[in-house]
């Protein structure tokens, strides 16, 4: 039977549970891209990125190499940038296009984080996990504009999702190694999206390790004949397509490994800084993670289930501690009847809780992306526990839901006026293009947490002169300095500016200045 036709056929048989799924991935689709062009940030971060895959697009210009990190001075693979590529020519050079492909991926999300909640635990918890991440605020913030990182909760979901599948056939299905190859692909998306993907790496690593040890299992409990045939065919099919995926993997991250080759290994000798200098960065020491595992929870619960309400967040970090332990003790402490999905769960949340909680630095909530959707199946899991035994919990699970939608709903950003930054960009933009009058130009940006590339990028979009100051190289200082101030007036002084930008282009004097949407331009020329 067909893919096609199976479809048909459950939608048929699941007509009400079709028509909510439908209903929970408009919500979740609308919330996401209503007026994303006005929501969605464009800083310099953004410009950077759309800068590069437009010279990709214009002058093919190949990648060999993503975005770098903010810790470590590493450097992440070009995957995100080949990804952007279709979308910002699809949109005609319009940054908003690749924000809508991010967005499009976070509506897939929604509906595999449904599939993955019925297929481990049912149509309930199916129904609670993706409702509570279709409307998650922070999920949805991470959704609406085009960043490396916002692509990590749909890849990771689908590399866990993949090792599923091949754990559950046992190795010996027909689409296993569809699946294997999937792994490969998205855990490469993953891995170059952001490297804590790499904490995903011991459960993937360990559910293939069980699989292979079922697949002996299963070929030492056949007939000693067809053991030694089958047993051995179904493993040697099994490895064959994990070195397919591999070499799918490998494939992918391959640009980012060329390019550490022709540079002297800069990615590989940054990583391994990173790790070793252990007083800044990582703790080695496991135990040192035990006092940050519960508030790391908490933290987590906060941000995404509970529409960053920390009452709440409280509350169902409790709740799901208490009522997962309760169903552990019915399950009479005997770790085989667990189910696998409870343990490739535990596995993906515990190593993922585990390395966050040995890292040193600032956590930030795109930090969790590589795990977005796990505490959602968690809930969603505990949900459908409730409806099956039937206890008080079940019964209290609707008014438990009602709280949780509400915070979530009530700090949404569409309840918040848009900060319309890629408009910003593009007006600014289009006055520097106005008053350079066709002549070379040099651009800065000061501001506290902004650089120039955001309004570079639609300078460079119209074939304006906007040339970048090299101090090395006195050609690249033109006759116009145009500084864009995002900071009060009070504190803008272009003139004397420690900022390598306006410091390289020498004595200064303010020739004409104009606010635009909401910042100042000022034209700075050499003062003789």
């Amino acid at each position: 039977m067909n893919y096609e036709l199976r479809i048909k056929n459950w939608i048929s048989e699941n007509k009400y549970e079709f028509f909510i799924l439908i209903f929970i991935i408009f919500v979740g689709a609308f919330l996401r891209l209503y007026k994303i062009d006005q929501y969605m940030t464009f800083l310099g971060d953004e410009g950077r990125d759309a800068i590069i895959v437009r010279r990709l697009l214009v002058y093919l210009d190949p990648i060999l190499i993503g975005p770098g990190t903010s810790i470590g001075n590493m450097y992440l693979g070009p995957l995100y940038y080949y990804l952007m590529a279709p979308a910002l020519l699809l949109a005609n050079f319009n940054p908003a296009g690749p924000a809508v492909m991010v967005a499009l991926l976070g509506v897939a999300a929604i509906f595999l984080v449904w599939l993955v909640a019925r297929e481990w635990f049912g149509h309930l918890a199916a129904w609670v996990a993706a409702t509570l991440y279709a409307v998650s605020p922070t999920v949805i913030i991470y959704s609406r504009s085009s960043w490396n990182p916002n692509i990590m909760p749909f890849f990771s979901l689908l590399s866990i999702y993949s090792i599923w599948k091949v754990y559950e056939s046992r190795g010996a299905s027909r689409g296993v190694g569809s699946w294997l190859v999937v792994l490969g692909i998205s855990y490469a998306f993953v891995l170059q999206s952001h490297y804590l993907g790499l904490l995903l790496a011991p459960t993937i690593i360990l559910f293939w390790i069980l699989t292979l040890r079922n697949l002996r299992l299963i070929g030492n409990c056949l007939p000693a004949e067809a053991s030694a045939q089958a047993g051995k065919l179904e493993i040697r099919n099994f490895l064959k397509y994990s070195f397919i995926g591999l070499l799918v993997f490998i494939f992918l991250m391959s640009p980012l490994v060329i390019f550490d080759a022709r540079h002297g290994w800069i990615n590989f000798k940054a990583m391994k800084k990173f790790f070793s200098a252990r007083q800044e960065t990582v703790s080695i020491r496991p135990w040192n993670a035990i006092p940050k595992i519960y508030p790391l929870l908490e933290k987590l619960n906060t941000r995404l289930v509970a529409g960053r309400n920390e009452t709440m967040g409280k509350l169902v970090s409790i709740f799901t501690i208490v009522w997962l332990g309760w169903i552990l003790i019915k399950i009479r402490k005997k770790y085989t009847l667990v189910p696998s999905a409870y343990k490739l769960l535990f596995s993906w949340l515990g190593f993922a809780i585990l390395g966050m909680a040995l890292y040193k630095q600032e956590i930030y909530d795109h930090y969790f992306g590589f795990f977005f959707a796990a505490p959602f199946l968690l809930i969603g899991g505990l949900a459908q526990e409730a409806l099956v035994r039937k206890t008080i919990a079940y019964y209290l699970l609707p008014i438990a839901l009602v709280l949780l939608l509400i915070p979530n709903i009530r700090e949404n950003l569409l309840f918040h006026p848009p900060q319309r930054q890629m408009q910003r960009a593009m007006n600014v933009a289009s006055k520097i293009m106005e008053e350079s009058q066709g002549a070379r130009f040099n651009l800065a940006v000061i501001a506290e947490r902004n650089y120039e590339d955001g309004y570079q990028y639609f300078l460079e979009r119209d074939f304006q002169p906007v040339v970048d100051i090299d101090a090395q190289r006195p050609e690249t200082i033109t006759d116009q300095l145009f500084a864009v101030c995002e900071l009060p007036l009070e504190k803008c002084d272009p003139t004397h500016n420690a900022k390598a930008e306006v410091a390289n282009f020498g004595w200064t004097k303010i020739e004409n200045s104009w606010e635009i949407s909401g910042v100042l331009i000022y034209k700075l020329i050499h003062s003789r």
